[in-house]
């Protein structure tokens, strides 16, 4: 069987599939098909960016870390966007941490080649990039309401949900190290919340390894935030 070309490949990224054959013909020779390896730092803090990556499947996420060294997910960026969303915004660092937590596949690009490529003012690719700016940060208003105000069970689901989207399968590995990581919680609570669930029967956890057992199921244990989430990223970027 032929290996699929980059062009064949590229409609798995919502951002590239919703442009039209014609606007994504300028990137087509610059991008480039690689893996995205588990624990993988794609960018690092106040370093310039390298590279920009359009993720087909697997999840990024972009990590604060404090002085203390506590570490804390600011966002999590799957198949709906771009890792390297500043170069679009005219700045080369942010004061975080990339780094690939379910493992997948990127087209990735030079970063002075795709600020090159940007098409200047009203462009169809900026356009789409400006909306996908304001899709990431209702995400991350949202996680802000969410954390504050929702139960861990509710927020665990929740983000399950984002990442059973964002893989395109109904398993993929997660450690209970970074699910503590990503809702702010300590490890012996995952525990607790990731357990209820398998007893419920929504999902399968075991040796680093979740699989989601019941969708339905899971939306209905997951706070009304992951629709919210989920409506605006097809409001501006349009269905998934």
């Amino acid at each position: 069987m032929a290996t699929p070309t980059p062009e064949e490949r590229l409609v798995q990224n919502r951002l590239l599939r919703a442009l039209s054959p014609a606007e994504r013909q300028p990137l087509l020779p610059s991008l480039e098909l690689v893996a995205l390896r588990m624990r993988e730092r794609l960018i690092e803090p106040n370093v310039p960016i390298p590279f920009v990556y359009f993720p087909l499947h697997g999840v990024v996420s972009l990590i604060s870390t404090l002085g203390d060294g506590t570490q804390v997910e600011v966002a999590t960026i799957g198949n709906e966007g771009l890792v390297g969303l500043p170069l679009v915004l005219y700045a080369n660092t942010i004061p975080f941490t990339a780094f690939v937590q379910v493992p997948g596949e990127a087209l990735r690009i030079d970063a002075a080649v795709f600020g090159r490529l940007l098409p200047e003012g009203t462009g169809a690719l900026h356009q789409l990039l400006y909306r996908y700016s304001l899709a990431l940060f209702n995400q991350l208003a949202q996680h802000v309401v969410c954390n504050r105000l929702h139960r861990i069970a509710q927020r665990c689901a929740r983000w399950l949900l984002l990442t059973h989207d964002r893989v395109g399968r109904d398993e993929f590995p997660l450690t209970h190290e970074f699910l503590a990581l990503m809702l702010g919680t300590r490890r012996a609570s995952v525990t607790e919340v990731a357990g209820r669930l398998q007893k419920a029967g929504l999902i399968r956890y075991r040796l680093g390894i979740v699989r989601v057992l019941d969708r339905a199921g899971l939306e209905a244990a997951s706070c009304e935030c992951y629709g919210v989430i989920k409506q605006e990223y097809d409001r501006l970027l349009g269905p998934a």
